[in-house]
């Protein structure tokens, strides 16, 4: 009996370890950072698929949307941040707010489906932006954009959805080299990153968005593979996300790898860990 109680008492205690460990868990992701996989090429070339980052949460303050959701697809487990912090929802403020700057990377919850996205921050509350010939203009004054060679990458599926990217140079058989026209972009207050660009797409010619008070403009640093805020909801796209939306900041690539599965250590880009993100 002695020995039955003492296997009890260890289950037990283990079952306590794992509930604790998880509570620990769940307060450092809601607090502190989050843990991200990049799993499209929409901000390639500063982010590629498969690299793996942390969200800075603190930088922005809290809202609802930094209350994790658990999504796995296998288990049949859908709890959305709604269901876990739907009480802080609606007021578009946030605790300990902090303003995001124009050109951080920024994680944001969409504004219609819930899912998580990680895009530029390129419009501020209260600017007017236009795209042309795929440059961005804002307050009618034109971004500058210096050309920067152009950026390779093979042909091949990548990514959870096994999708080749799209080239410039197309058509390229799977296998070939596939390139993007590569620029170095600066914005008004002097932050510069690159971006690529294939060709003329429809997304590269907009009218005129005027942000929203406590709302942003986002795109991607892929400007030809990006759904973000040159589309709105309706057409499938992100439009205007509301400050309440915002996540956290993406400061710094930790892990990265080119495979199917980070356990394919052949495929890893050790170039990339610790890279800080520009």
């Amino acid at each position: 009996m002695a020995d039955k109680a003492k296997q009890d008492n260890g289950i037990v205690e283990t079952i306590k370890t794992i509930v604790y460990a998880l509570l620990i868990a769940g307060v450092f992701r809601t607090l502190f950072f989050q843990p991200f996989w990049i799993p499209s090429g929409s901000m390639k070339d500063t982010l590629l698929i498969g690299d793996f980052l942390f969200v800075n949460k603190m930088t922005y303050g809290y809202s609802y949307a930094s209350c994790p959701s658990i999504r796995i697809q296998r288990l049949g487990i859908n709890i959305d941040a709604k269901d876990i912090c739907g009480w802080f929802d609606g007021d578009n403020t946030r605790l300990f707010g902090g303003e995001p700057e124009r050109g951080d990377v920024v994680v944001f919850r969409h504004p219609v489906s819930g899912q998580d996205y990680i895009k530029r921050l390129i419009g501020m509350p209260g600017d007017k932006v236009q795209i042309k010939a795929g440059l961005p203009y804002i307050n009618g004054v034109p971004v500058k954009q210096m050309p920067d060679g152009v950026f390779e990458e093979l042909k091949e599926p990548q990514g959870p959805e096994r999708r080749p990217p799209s080239c410039e140079n197309d058509p390229v058989g799977l296998g070939g080299v596939c390139v993007k026209s590569r620029a170095i972009e600066t914005l008004p207050n002097g932050k510069s990153y690159a971006v690529l660009n294939i060709g003329n797409r429809s997304e590269d010619n907009t009218g005129i968005y005027t942000v929203p008070e406590g709302q942003y403009f986002f795109m991607g640093d892929n400007r030809d593979n990006s759904i973000d805020s040159r589309v709105g909801p309706a057409r499938r796209g992100v439009g205007f996300v509301p400050y309440e939306n915002l996540i956290g900041r993406a400061d710094r690539i930790m892990f990265s790898s080119g495979g199917r599965s980070m356990f394919y250590f052949w495929t890893w880009r050790g170039d990339r860990f610790f890279k800080a993100i520009e």
